[in-house]
């Protein structure tokens, strides 16, 4: 696993590290027909080995060329290894820092949505939510907080990109997810696996989230919109109960990812 020095950004061998920055482009390049197809990047030590333990397959990696750690223990030796130093790396990626370690990795196929959502109880259900930072917060908000899966509206970023995966440690790949390849209306199909649907809102007509009480077992589905706008409204008609966190102030609402946190630990409580 010697490292192979990297002295030009144009060198082939690491074309899929190419333009990181802008995630609406990887989105495209990374998507079915994309020339990126098939890999995503990983950031970080965390980050690599979590994919790693979770069971995606590490195609290279690219390091600092001044990095003296060695490499995580489950990084195969017959990984190729790239080194390249700051300047090179800002070129190649557009990026300033790397955390000292990147690497390609294989995707998966992703599962049904019926899948996923026959073994779980919990699970959290996002709307437009395009920003890879907020994302990444709410997978490991859900993961650590006894969310059993994420699912997905077509329009919401992709968790495995580099930035949702770095922000939520690597614990998106320990978190089972699934995209709805038809919104609201996907919505029909977690209702029939026999989910109840809460919105979470800044509606101040909405019941407090305090209120909520399930069974350990009861099977509960979050639904999240994005930023801003919340909730399409057409999203709004098709679910009964409406949640909301009590604010103080003038503070009419808080981050998605924030108010995420509290509504995943709401959801969590009593469970195993």
């Amino acid at each position: 696993m010697e490292p192979q020095p990297v002295i030009d950004p144009d060198d082939p061998r690491i074309a899929e590290y190419t333009g990181l920055r802008d995630h609406h482009l990887r989105r495209r390049r990374e998507s079915p027909g994309g020339d990126l197809e098939g890999i995503f990047v990983a950031e970080g030590d965390i980050v690599v080995e979590r994919a790693l333990r979770a069971g995606y397959r590490i195609i290279s990696a690219l390091v600092d060329a001044t990095r003296t750690k060695p490499l995580p223990d489950v990084v195969p030796a017959s990984t190729p290894v790239f080194a390249a130093g700051p300047d090179v790396v800002r070129r190649i990626t557009g990026m300033a820092v790397h955390r000292g370690m990147m690497a390609v990795m294989a995707r998966r196929p992703v599962p049904s949505p019926g899948a996923v959502l026959g073994d779980a109880t919990r699970v959290v259900v996002l709307e437009r939510v395009v920003n890879p930072t907020n994302l990444g917060i709410i997978a490991r908000s859900a993961r650590g907080l006894g969310a059993d899966a994420l699912l997905l509206d077509p329009t919401s970023v992709d968790p495995l990109y580099r930035r949702a995966s770095r922000v939520a440690m690597g614990e998106v790949f320990g978190l089972p997810y699934a995209r709805l390849p038809h919104f609201p209306e996907g919505l029909d199909l977690v209702t029939d696996h026999g989910f109840g649907l809460v919105a979470l809102t800044p509606d101040p007509t909405a019941e407090p989230i305090d209120d909520l009480a399930f069974a350990p077992d009861e099977k509960v589905a979050l639904v999240l919109g994005s930023e801003g706008p919340g909730l399409a409204d057409e999203t709004m008609s098709r679910i009964g109960r409406r949640v909301r966190i009590p604010l103080h102030g003038d503070v009419d609402s808080l981050n998605v990812a924030a108010a995420a946190a509290i509504a995943c630990y709401v959801l969590g409580r009593g469970r195993p």
